[in-house]
């Protein structure tokens, strides 16, 4: 969809969009109610506003939607289909999967929610390090770590999007 189209699209149409990006319906229907917007930039600063901060509902809402880090996302949804498309570069050797695949089983025995990270741009290896290092984190710091990746994947989302 383009900027124009999601300027001019019915509030069901645009929340659909938006809620692909993340799953919190308040940044939903705020981001929404904003339009019109003069280019997608100014929507993802928005975006980025209206997600700082989400609540701890909001968080494990999101969170909840989200596959595990090495695992592709089933279904033909657009949310599926983003996640897919993110990991791309973690298809990885099956030493590293299983690594992956202990880490995170470690990750949510730890903290209560699946480990998530930006996984666009990033190889198998650097996230599995990311992984390890996060695990040495307190429940706080990791909940605002966590926090803090879920507004950059709306935000990388939202743009991609619209472009």
């Amino acid at each position: 969809m383009e900027l124009n189209d999601f300027n001019t699209a019915t509030p069901s149409e645009a929340s659909e969009l938006v809620r692909s990006c993340a799953h919190v319906d308040r940044w939903v229907e705020a981001l929404v109610a904003g339009r019109p917007y003069a280019s997608v930039d100014e929507v993802v600063e928005a975006a980025l506003t209206l997600a700082h901060p989400w609540t701890d509902d909001e968080v494990d809402s999101a969170l909840a939607r989200h596959p595990r880090i090495g695992e592709k996302a089933r279904g033909q949804a657009a949310e599926a289909q983003m996640s897919r498309q993110e990991q791309s570069g973690v298809a990885t050797d099956a030493g590293t999967q299983a690594r992956l695949a202990e880490g995170n089983a470690a990750y949510e025995a730890k903290f209560g929610h699946v480990f998530l990270i930006r996984a666009a741009g990033r190889s198998a290896e650097e996230i599995l390090e990311q992984l390890q290092q996060r695990l040495t984190n307190t429940p706080d710091t990791e909940r605002r770590i966590a926090a803090e990746q879920l507004r950059e994947i709306a935000a990388l989302r939202l743009r991609g999007a619209l472009s």
